[in-house]
Formats: C-alpha cells, structure tokens, sequence
C-alpha cells in the first residue's frame, strides 16, 4: 500500500516541509507539507520537481568507470572502483604527497550533514590546502566581511524579516530565490508583512526583478554598490542620523569609518551609480528613522569587484544605525546549533590561515577559489594539484572560464566524482559514483539553522531506500579513508583511534550536537532538551521561539572585546583599491553583464524534469530598448554577448526591466549532452564572459566576478546575409 512519510526540501534555504507518497520502494508524488508550521503547504516548483530527478532514467545508479574519450563510461562494481580509486590515490600520495590531492564539493553538498564534515576531514588528514567550494562563486565574500566585523566567518546576521519596518534589499530577488543566506519559507508573505504593518521594502537592482516589480525598486548601476553604500553612510554621519549611544556600546573603530565615508556624498556618486543624489539622501534618511531597519545582500552585490567591501558596508549601515543585534534590525539570535560556535568548537572558522599557491589568496573557512583551479592543476611546481574529488558539483559550468578547466581536467592523474547524473565536469572523470538524493538520506539543516527568521528546527530520515548501488557521499570517504590508512573526521576528533572514528556517524554526531545545546550542557539536562529521538516525535519541525532573540550580542559575537569591529586594515585596503581603480571597461565594452536566477531552473542542475521545463522557455539575453537600438539588435533575434575574456550567443529580450547600460543573462548553462532537456530549452555558459586570471578574483575572498562584467553586444548575421552586406559594403 502506498505510504506517506515526512520530510523537506533540501534544494534552497527554504527548507520547504514535503510529503513523498512511497509505494513498492519507489516515490510516486511529492508535495508540500501543510502541516509543516512555516512553509504550510507551500513548496516552489523546483522542489516538487525533485521527484521528476529521484526517478529519472539518466540518473548514474551504479558506479561507472571511463573506459575512453570524455563521457564513455561502463559500468562497474563498488569494489572494483574503490580498489582502483585507492591505488591510484596511493600511487599519487606516495609520488607527490597528500597536497597533490584536491576535491570541490558543489552548492548541494551544504544541505546535508555529513557530506562536508567527512569531506573536510579526509582533505585536512591529507595535509592539503586544495578544497574548493562552490562559495568562491556564490557567498565567500560575507563570510569574510563576517570575520572582520564579528570575528568569525560563521556568524551570519539576518535580517529580522518578523519585525523590521525597512528592508533595503540590494542584490537579491527573493522572490525568485526564496532566500538566500536566509531560511524563510513563504518569503513573499513576510516581505508584504513588512509593508502591510507599514514599513518598506526597497530593491536595489539593475533590473526590475520579480522582487521589485512588487515592492519598491531602485535602480542602479552594475557594480556600484559599495559606491551607494558609501554615500548612504555618509549621509547619516554628516546629518546626524547615527544612533551614538549604539555606536559606544556596540562597536569600534567608528571614527575611522566615519572619516572614510565623508568624501563619497551622494552628488560625488551618482555619476558612477546612476542614483540621484537626493535620492540616496532621502534612502539614507528614511532608513535611518525607521523603527527597525536592515540592509540585505546576496549575489548580485557578491559577485562584483569589491564583494566583501559591500557585505561589509551593509552590516556597517544597520549597525550605525542602532539596527544590530535590535528587534526588525540584523540578528544572529541563538539557534539550537549554532553553525559558528560548530565551526569553532572543531577548528573550522578560519580565514587566511593558508595562501593560495596561485595568486596567494586567503583561504575562508579552509576553501580556495575555486576560480583557480585550472591553473593548479597545470602550473608545475610544489602542490600541483593532480588528483580531485569532485562532489555535487560541475565546476565546467560554474567557474570563470569553465573551458580552460576542462582542457586541464585531461592532465589530472586521477579524477572521481560524486553525483546523481554525468555532466561537462565529471564526463573527463576515471570514475563516475552514484551518490543518494536528499530524499535518500537522513538529515538536519545544520548549516541553516541560524538563518531562520522564525527560529526553527527539523529532523528527516531517508524516505525510500537508495536507487540502485547509490550511496551516501560521507560513506563513500569513510571507506575511502580506511583504504588508505586516514581519519577523515575534522578537528579534535581526528584523534580517535580509527576503529572508533569509523563508529562515528552522522546520527551519533548530531545527536550529541543537539543534547549539548546552546547553553553548552553535555547531557541534554535542559528544559525542552532537544535530541535526535526527540525531534522523530516531531517529523513536521519544532518551533524553537516567535522571533530571533536579541541583546544576545556580547554572547554571540566572537571578537574578545565582543564588539562589532567597523575599522578592520584589508577593509581600508579596499576602499583604497576602488578609489584607485575606477571604471572597468572603455567603449569597446560599453554594457555592464549581470546574471539572473530563474524560478523554474537551479544553479546547473534540474534542467532536465519535465515539470521545469512545462511550456517552454526562453533563454534571452535582457536588454534595455535603447541600448538595443543602439547596437542594432531586435527582439527575439540572435545576439552576441563579447567581453574581454570570451564572447556567447543567445537570443535577444529587448525589455524595459533593464536599467541603461544593463544586460541580464541567466547562469547555469551551457550543457553538451547527456541531458534529458527538450529541445531549444537549453542556453550558452554566461561564465565564458568571464576572466579566470588571478588578478581579476576579489583580493579578500578570492571571488570571482561574475557580475558587472564588461560586455558589448552585437546582431548576429547569417553568414550569407554577412557576405551579401559585405558585397555592398565592397569599394567599387
């Protein structure tokens, strides 16, 4: 009979509740959960969709080994693979020592429990620094500015969506993405809250996204928000708009950015911005008075050339504003795991500990940008990387110049990886595993935690049995570490004896997480103590508390004075380095590119279910009427996009979402096969835009930019309309 058994969402921050309907060992429906007290029977189309993945045809279900050219693959037994995987590894160990050993773990790999906890403790018992995320391309930039301003990368202020009567959103479409960096299901009813009880909800973008066609928008040039930042601070030193008394109790080193701040008035920005200047002072202002105000970024403010300079700039706003640590301001609260004090209790909160040996970029939270990677692999020298691990991940697609990084994948002694299907990355791997879906496996949002803006937790276990020989990723090194003779547990616990650091699983663990609590009691003694039994007697979620508490800071905070530190030396650097360097381009790339999510497609993956892809869709370059019509191109005709680096063709959508000198591209493209998608449905890597060379990643956090890239944009021509037009064209 079929079963109906709990679980969520593990393909965005929501962490949407769903129910899978189980019947002969298969999942024959998903939906949303209406008994799941935040997401109440909500879910987006890409977590439904996730049924049309658990079942799909072309997903890999037993281990495959490459037997020719880049995706010719046969199958393979489990200890077939490892035995081969573990002799080369070994052979690769003994020749070049544990550093010649890389492994990138993609954006999925954080919305599990295990799978970066093993994976980062078998790269640490290598002794090697080649770890590599899908971070450098997404959010490593705010856990830096988290490290200078809170003394750890970990710690995560959200802004208190419950209470707060101004949200300035720059960057982000929440809308779309349901959250980012913050776990808020059912965001648009908390963003028409804010409003509805008479606050504010102001979209700073390039584009007139799904999020500010619905609230307010502000448009503003591509990369410039440090510049708007800068200019809104200092408006509120220069008016009197900063709440001393906050300043004093909660921070230091305000003279110094109050000094910084002072040339960039908003007449002297908005040249560069595009944002009248009263304009940005009447936002400074209103910001400034409200009762509970936060300024949110996520990508498109993260992608730039001074990523962390910005994530710095919109935490330095709320708190001179007296906003942090305050209800409807930014908030870090207390959640039953808390991932900074994890991080920190087993020696994970780091940042520059380790340089790069490429461009000599810090490592944050033990991750290098992954931007790199080709270079590693084919500079020689000491640390060349000549084996990786790829998990959960297509780097091809999703780094700077995914090209040249499959050019060097063929130089690799030996590459694995871990994933649900064959993709442009892992079709040059030896070997191919079948990892589980999220619906295979137990879990607890660990990471996430903390970004609730109601204070939450939830337990899942595996809702059906792994398809075929699929196993989960924290397994596979657990066995892999074994053969080799490692520990692959981070931190302290490396110390155990491998016997018993092979008893250690993910259950145990977060178990005895749980029982410690917040409070630190070991022994799970606390009133309403939480437990892994425990929350199985709650399969729909516990709400921990109403709202993120506050006044928590001096708790919370990790500097040793527990303030907010607005002076720190690399964010004088930065100041500096954007004074300095001016505009990006000349008039032969006069457009800014930005990147765009989607609603109904995910990073590099999904774009194979049938759900997705109901109706149709279109890949289109956005771009304002007037810089169409001055490049000659038309709607729905064939464009190229030519940057310095590379160059793409797309369709065009000529559309007045888009800001002047503004053109949007989605991202996560570019596929060459192997990929159920109906045909005309697919679109070219907007990444090959982009630079790879180490002087154009963001000097603090090794970010690659990705956003604001110069760009210029011409027709395509037919090439037998190009010959006749050059006939014409011919002198006599």
């Amino acid at each position: 009979m079929p079963e109906d058994r709990v679980t969520f969402c593990r393909i965005c921050e929501a962490h949407c509740g769903m129910v899978a309907t189980v019947q002969d060992g298969r999942v024959t429906r998903l939906r949303p959960d209406r008994e799941h007290p935040l997401s109440r029977g909500y879910a987006c189309p890409k977590g439904v969709a996730m049924l049309d993945v658990q079942n799909d045809p072309d997903r890999v279900v037993t281990p495959l080994r490459r037997v020719g050219g880049p995706g010719d693959f046969e199958p393979v037994s489990w200890d077939t693979a490892l035995a081969d995987i573990a002799s080369r590894l070994g052979a690769v160990r003994d020749a070049h020592g544990g550093g010649a050993v890389g492994w990138y773990a993609g954006n999925p790999s954080a919305f599990s429990h295990s799978h970066p906890i093993w994976v980062k403790g078998f790269m640490e018992a290598l002794g090697s620094q080649h770890f590599y995320t899908a971070s450098s391309q997404d959010v490593a930039n705010r856990f830096v500015a988290s490290e200078l301003l809170y003394g750890s990368p970990g710690l995560l202020p959200i802004p208190d969506l419950r209470r707060t009567r101004f949200l300035l959103v720059v960057g982000a479409n929440p809308l779309v993405s349901h959250g980012s960096v913050l776990t808020a299901p059912r965001i648009r009813e908390q963003l028409r809250d804010v409003v509805d009880r008479g606050g504010r909800v102001v979209v700073v973008d390039p584009r007139r996204s799904e999020t500010a066609r619905a609230f307010e928008h502000l448009p503003v040039r591509p990369d410039s928000d440090a510049l708007l930042l800068l200019s809104l601070l200092q408006v509120v030193f220069a008016e009197g708009l900063a709440d001393e008394a906050a300043i004093d109790d909660q921070t230091t080193g305000s003279g110094w950015l109050r000094g910084a701040v002072a040339p960039f008035t908003p007449e002297s920005t908005a040249a560069r911005t595009g944002v009248p200047a009263g304009v940005a002072r009447q936002l400074a202002r209103d910001f400034a008075a409200a009762d509970g105000a936060a300024a949110y970024g996520r990508t498109g403010s993260c992608l730039g050339r001074f990523g962390t300079l910005t994530a710095f700039l919109l935490d330095a706003l709320t708190a001179v504003t007296g906003n942090f640590d305050a209800p409807g301001g930014l908030v870090v609260g207390k959640p039953a795991i808390a991932a900074d004090e994890l991080l920190a209790g087993v020696g994970l909160d780091t940042y520059g500990t380790r340089r790069s040996r490429i461009g000599g970029f810090p490592e944050v939270l033990g991750a290098m940008p992954a931007s790199l990677l080709a270079d590693e692999v084919q500079t020689e020298g000491e640390g060349r990387l000549r084996a990786l691990f790829v998990s959960a991940g297509n780097p091809v697609l999703s780094v700077p110049d995914g090209a040249a990084l499959e050019r060097a994948l063929a130089d690799l002694d030996l590459m694995v990886s871990l994933d649900l299907y064959v993709n442009e990355t892992n079709r040059h791997a030896d070997y191919v595993l079948p990892a589980t879906t999220f619906l295979e496996r137990e879990d607890l949002p660990v990471a996430f935690l903390g970004l609730c803006t109601t204070p939450f937790v939830q337990w899942t276990d595996p809702v059906v049995e792994p398809r075929g020989e699929a196993r989960d990723e924290w397994t596979v090194v657990r066995d892999l570490a074994d053969a080799i003779g490692v520990n692959p547990l981070p931190g302290p616990a490396r110390r155990l004896p491998r016997w018993l650091a092979r008893r250690v699983t993910p259950e145990r663990l977060i178990d005895a997480i749980l029982r410690r609590g917040p409070e630190g009691d070991l022994f799970g003694l606390r009133p309403r103590g939480l437990s892994v039994r425990a929350l199985r007697r709650e399969p729909h979620g516990r709400v921990v508390a109403e709202h993120v508490a506050t006044g928590v800071q001096r708790d919370r905070l990790h500097h040793p004075d527990g303030r907010v530190h607005l002076d720190p030396a690399p964010i004088r650097g930065e100041l500096d380095r954007l004074l300095a360097l001016g505009e990006a381009a000349g008039d032969d790339f006069p457009l800014r590119m930005v990147n765009l999510r989607e609603l109904r497609s995910h990073n590099s993956w999904m774009h194979n279910s049938p759900l997705l892809v109901r109706g149709g869709r279109r890949h289109a370059a956005r771009i304002n009427p007037d810089d169409a019509a001055a490049a000659g191109v038309v709607d729905g005709g064939p464009v190229r996009l030519v940057s310095p680096w590379g160059a793409v063709e797309t369709e065009a959508m000529v559309t007045g979402e888009m800001s002047p000198g503004a053109v949007a591209v989605p991202h996560g493209w570019g596929h060459k096969g192997g990929w159920r998608v109906a045909n005309g449905l697919g679109g070219p890597n907007v990444n090959q835009l982009a630079s790879r060379a180490p002087e154009h990643l963001e000097p603090l956090s090794g970010m690659a930019w990705l956003t604001g890239v110069p760009v210029r944009v011409e027709p395509v021509v037919a090439p037998a309309v190009a010959e006749r037009e050059a006939e014409v064209a011919a002198p006599a």
